[in-house]
């Protein structure tokens, strides 16, 4: 997993869509902040779907279970 600020994406976009093309994550953050992420195409329904998972499974308070999901699999920084 790659981390570049917001300045650097814009600066250096084609390197960074390689990184991502080879199937590199790159976490994007402004002012020390994560705001967004750019996944390869094939990891993307997958994202998706295990977003879902606390739905699909009837858990009313879904948000909790959800974000220890992706925390799990995606290691999301906080």
């Amino acid at each position: 997993m790659i981390t570049a600020t917001a300045t650097e994406m814009q600066n250096n976009f084609g390197k960074y869509l390689n990184f991502v093309m080879s199937g590199q994550e790159i976490i994007v953050t402004k002012n020390g902040k994560e705001v967004g992420r750019f996944i390869p195409q094939s990891q993307a329904i997958s994202y998706l779907t295990d977003s879902l998972t606390g739905i699909l499974k009837g858990e009313e308070d879904v948000k909790p279970a959800k974000e220890e999901r992706l925390r799990e699999k995606y290691e999301t920084a906080d």
